[in-house]
This record gives C-alpha cells, sequence and structure tokens, in this order.
C-alpha cells in the first residue's frame, strides 16, 4: 500500500508558498535555500509593544517527521524577552510533543511566538527584563543583525528598512550634536542660558540694563537729599517755636 502521507518537504513547500500569498503580520520567514527543515524568521518589533524599532532574527528546526512532530525554536537576536540560541519551551514547540497539532503551519507557529513573545509568562528560554531594557535591545537589535551574513543573505528587503533607520538616527544624532554645540558656542560669547545663568555662572534679570540701574541709584540719592532737608527743617521749627516761648 502506497504512502499517502505529506513528507516534511512537500509540507514545508506548501506552508512557503501559503506565507508568501498571506503573511503574517510582523513577520517574515524563509527556508534555507541549502536546507528547507531549516527555516530562519524576522520579528518586527509592534508599534504597541516595547519591542517597537527592533527586528528580532530566530529560528525554526524541523524534523523529517514534520507535521507529525514540531520543531525546535530559537531566538538569536538579544531582545530581553527570551534568551539567545536556546531552546523555547513554547506549546507549539518540541518541549510540548503532546500539545502539537499536526495541522499548525509554519505561519500558526510564528503567530503563536509572536504572541508569546508579547506576553510576559516566565517559561524555560525566557527572561525577565525591564521596558527600558527592552527598547534599548530594541536600538540595538539593528547593527546586530547586519553583522549575520546569513539574515542579509536571507532577508535583502528587511536589510534595506533596517539600513535607512540607520541612516535616520545618524542624522538624529548629528542634528542633536550640532544643536549642542551651537548651545555651547551661544553660552561663550556672552549668551544666557535657559535657567537665566551667565557663562560664568551669575544670574541675569531680565530687562535689567546699565542706564537703569543708573536710574536708580539717582532716584535713591535724590530722596535721601530731601529727608534729610525735612530733619533739618523740622528741627529749625522746633527751635524757632522753643525761642518764642521763651
Amino acid at each position: 500500500m502506497t504512502n499517502t502521507k505529506p513528507t516534511a518537504t512537500c509540507r514545508l513547500k506548501q506552508d512557503y508558498m501559503r506565507l508568501k500569498r498571506d503573511p503574517v503580520p510582523y513577520i517574515t520567514a524563509e527556508p534555507l535555500p541549502s536546507n528547507i527543515l531549516e527555516w530562519h524568521y524576522v520579528i518586527k518589533g509592534p508599534e504597541d509593544s516595547p519591542y517597537y524599532g527592533g527586528y528580532y532574527h530566530g529560528t525554526l528546526l524541523f524534523t523529517k517527521e514534520f507535521p507529525f512532530k514540531p520543531p525546535s525554536i530559537y531566538m538569536t537576536t538579544p531582545n530581553g524577552r527570551f534568551k539567545t540560541n536556546k531552546r523555547l519551551c513554547l506549546s507549539i514547540s518540541d518541549f510540548h510533543p503532546d500539545t502539537w497539532n499536526p495541522a499548525w503551519s509554519v505561519a500558526t507557529i510564528l503567530t503563536g511566538l509572536l504572541s508569546f513573545m508579547l506576553e510576559t509568562t516566565p517559561t524555560m528560554g525566557s527572561c525577565e527584563t525591564t521596558t527600558y531594557e527592552k527598547r534599548r535591545y530594541a536600538q540595538q537589535s539593528l547593527t546586530f543583525n547586519m553583522k549575520d551574513e546569513v539574515f542579509q543573505e536571507l532577508f535583502p528587503e528587511v536589510c534595506e528598512e533596517i539600513t535607512e533607520r540607520l541612516q535616520q538616527l545618524e542624522e538624529q544624532r548629528k542634528l542633536a550634536a550640532s544643536s549642542v554645540e551651537s548651545g555651547a558656542n551661544g553660552m561663550a560669547n556672552g549668551e544666557t542660558s535657559a535657567n537665566g545663568e551667565t557663562p560664568d555662572g551669575g544670574l541675569f534679570v531680565a530687562g535689567r540694563s546699565g542706564a537703569e540701574d543708573s536710574n536708580i541709584w539717582h532716584s535713591l540719592y535724590t530722596n535721601l537729599i530731601v529727608l534729610v532737608g525735612f530733619v533739618v527743617f523740622a528741627f529749625i521749627v522746633h527751635y524757632v517755636i522753643k525761642s518764642i516761648n521763651i
């Protein structure tokens, strides 16, 4: 009797065609040209997550028994959610063959992986990091992936996105550096800072000029003369009245 069950190669080819026809949001996947049992994927961090801006590369290793046995799942790019180059314990991985469903495709596996990445449930192969650390990993993922030859070979379009993003970040860095330098030059030329400090650390009073300072001193001097005159006048009046009484 002829065995009509699909082989791993046939099934993976079908899954590949489905992925091309109906891509999974935020995910790109390609098998190695030399080995269809080894797939590489890239997860693009969703906008409403701490992974936004990051690109996360990993692998799926299938056995010849696929789709009757699940694949091993690995993450290559540091991400703050999963340990790198470690088998991940997920319900869709070879850690749990008892929960595996042969009807699940490569698209199903990758969708489940993304869903679990966005959670915080601990499992074997996961790690705990802060939101800040995850965002820092997202920025670092750009240059990290571009150093991987396999990544560049399998995902040229993603590499173009990363290259454009790196150029934008470099332009922003130069612009920020230029703004800081301009501010420093302004301070060196005697301009005040936003908090009213002068280059030598003194405080600048808005609207106060040298002429205004002179006018204030003149006014104080005039008032002092008037006050002294009034005292002298009062003393003379007092003396006159006292003389009349005598």
